[in-house]
């Protein structure tokens, strides 16, 4: 992509983030959208428009995310909200102080040095960009330019390191501060515990566990509910449940239709068969109260076989204080590790009721077969498409399949408009993020040696991809229009009670599990490309401060959680930063490798033009290459006939 073309494509992610600003200003302040833009202070019983939020302004919720506390953000979203936002705020720190650096040092001294020019001379059949002139790569290999991007690389490393450090102890006291809190958390009295071993003939698994627990917490345990497997009354719950709200909803039709026909109101029907498209045509009142008084008993008695006949080896254990309960998660209750196993329990929300009766063994064959499978994954899927990736470049495939030349002039053209496709886009990322990861680390003799990064295209795509995912994917996120139309569809069509409504509207949480993995992604390439490319710098800038920005309208207004950690996520979160980081650091070992090997694997032209003090005879040149087992007194070529290649012979008789 050339520098115009970059350019347009920024120009244009910029426009539409503006026009979805715009149109997100005029649609919140319509009173019909409160619930989808608002959700969260809704729920709260707060004024949607409270602090201003009506105002005409269209930077008025800039004014509301700056003055916003982080005080705020947890009140209004929890703890794990707040954590994100140090995630965030940190991600924007380490790329401020590395730009501070990186960007006055390093664009100079890339800019004023002409490997790009000298390549061009050379004829390379590389493309070549205004952009290229201030990058790592128009250093000249060996040049001793290259100790500032050395030294630039450890300070994004000590920038991490620090931030990091500083982001652990801050989210540690946020942590500390939420449990130490006086409210009530029920997770605080309580721990698991699994792996019960079989109690005693004569007793009972609750008294087996009261007995236990009882014996060495005389004085703070309180009692324990054991674990039942849910499967069954589960299902007849859920049926329950859905015949009530289609009984709801049957009334609401009922009533509806006294007001716009008849005054008696016309009776809504339905089919007993499947879905309700097919069978006998019935009233649907009536047959969903049928449904309704079959079932209570069914539940009443399936709880009560449930409790008494389906009890799990596992229990939750309460105690009367928070260190009573938090000293019990970190005992060591049994000789063998395998029973009676006790950790923190989770809070209510988070249980995943099926996974608690795993045994302890299998527990730990599972992490080892997803570790193993992730291997699997790495080795036989992104290694491979990495080498695939560099095999499938436009000019390799014109070299490989002549007859894909169209197409591939077609995807040039197309590639330099900025105008790929968003799925052809996620397949360029995975394929060069891949090789980002594999590249420094294969054979220098390999055609496919050096690091994706070192392909002058690349810097470009990496520059547009961030600014279209922050632009335009933070753009759809303040104007919320895909959940704003989906709304209204619903309210119009399918909607007839009032619990049918606040469900079309429900906006759920963050969205932690594919949020993160995005923002981790651009985190990597802002890393592994800040020295070599600083431009990414401002662009990484940008992407973290207009999310942080964003997000927090929308936590403080918007997102509702579904469960509340306390920060538990942080040490995945700082794990992966430092992964990122390791991976920065050894794609700058195998670049570095490369710009100081190749100095010593070739003869530098300037080198070679130099010349002798005399004419070289090119026959003692000849005969130094000779075995001694092959030497002969001969003075002919005759002895070596078989040996000279065609050209040579060529040359001779010429």
């Amino acid at each position: 992509m050339d520098f115009s073309s970059f350019l347009t494509s920024l120009g244009t992610s910029f426009l539409i983030f503006v026009v979805l600003m715009l149109l997100f200003t005029w649609l919140s302040r319509r009173p019909g959208n409160s619930v989808v833009y608002y959700p969260n202070r809704i729920l709260k019983g707060m004024d949607p428009w409270e602090g201003g939020s009506r105002s005409r302004n269209p930077f008025a919720w800039i004014r509301e995310a700056f003055s916003s506390s982080e005080q705020d953000v947890i009140n209004m979203s929890g703890v794990d909200t707040a954590v994100y936002f140090v995630f965030l705020s940190t991600a924007l720190g380490i790329l401020v102080l590395s730009g501070l650096i990186l960007l006055p040092v390093l664009l100079p001294v890339a800019a004023t040095d002409d490997n790009v020019k000298a390549q061009k001379t050379n004829g390379s059949n590389q493309t070549f960009s205004e952009i290229d002139n201030l990058l790592m790569g128009n250093v000249k290999d060996d040049s001793p330019r290259l100790w500032a991007f050395l030294f630039a690389t450890y300070w994004v490393s000590l920038v991490t390191y620090f931030l990091l450090w500083k982001a652990y102890v801050h989210v540690s006291v946020l942590r500390a501060n939420a449990l130490m809190a006086p409210g009530l958390k029920p997770e605080q009295f309580a721990v698991l515990v699994r792996d019960i071993p079989p109690a005693p003939e004569g007793q009972t698994r609750k008294e087996q566990v009261d007995s236990y627990f009882k014996s060495i917490y005389p004085e703070t345990y309180y009692r324990s509910m054991v674990v039942t497997n849910n499967r069954e009354v589960n299902k007849i719950y859920k049926k329950l449940e859905g015949y009530k709200k289609k009984l709801a909803h049957a009334e609401a039709v009922y009533d509806g239709s006294k007001k716009t026909g008849k005054p008696e109101g016309l009776r809504p029907t339905t089919k007993t068969g499947l879905l309700g498209l097919v069978g006998k045509k019935v009233d649907s009142i009536e047959h969903y109260n049928e449904k309704i008084k079959e079932l209570i008993p069914k539940l009443e008695a399936e709880q009560k076989a449930t409790l008494r006949e389906k009890q799990q080896a596992c229990a939750f254990v309460f105690f009367t204080n928070r260190v009573a309960a938090a000293s019990a998660a970190q005992s060591l209750h049994a000789q063998m590790v395998d029973t009676w196993t006790a950790t923190e329990a989770p809070e209510p929300r988070q249980i995943i009721w099926s996974n608690l009766k795993i045994k302890y063994f299998q527990r730990i064959i599972r992490q080892y077969v997803v570790s193993f499978i992730v291997a699997l994954t790495i080795l036989f899927y992104m290694i491979p498409i990495g080498l695939i990736s560099a095999l499938t470049t436009l000019d390799n495939l014109k070299k490989l399949l002549p007859f894909s030349e169209v197409n591939c002039r077609y995807c040039r053209s197309q590639d330099s408009a900025g105008s790929l496709p968003s799925s052809d886009c996620t397949h360029r990322v995975f394929g060069t993020v891949a090789q980002v990861t594999y590249g420094p680390l294969q054979g220098r003799g390999n055609s496919f040696s050096g690091p994706c990064i070192a392909s002058p295209g690349n810097a470009t795509f990496f520059l547009t991809f961030v600014a279209l995912k922050f632009f335009v994917g933070y753009g759809l996120e303040l104007s919320r229009i895909v959940p704003l139309i989906i709304f209204h569809l619903k309210k119009k069509y399918l909607c007839k009670t009032e619990a049918e409504l606040k469900q079309a509207w429900l906006p759920g949480d963050l969205g932690y599990a594919t949020r993160i993995p995005g923002d981790m992604l651009v985190i990597t390439i802002a890393l592994c490309y800040s020295v070599i490319a600083p431009l990414i710098i401002p662009f990484g800038v940008v992407y973290f401060g207009l999310g942080w920005l964003v997000l927090r309208n929308q936590a403080l207004k918007v997102y509702v959680p579904s469960f509340e950690s306390y920060g538990r996520m942080w040490p995945h979160i700082n794990a992966r930063v430092i992964a990122a980081l390791i991976l920065f650091q050894v794609t700058m070992f195998g670049y570095f490798g490369k710009k100081f090997y190749r100095s010593f694997a070739d003869t530098a032209l300037e080198v070679a033009s130099r010349e002798l003090k005399e004419i070289p005879n090119m026959e003692t040149v000849f005969r130094s290459y000779i075995p001694p087992s092959l030497s002969s007194e001969k003075a002919d070529d005759d002895h070596f006939e078989g040996a000279l290649s065609q050209a040579s012979r060529i040359g001779a008789i010429a």
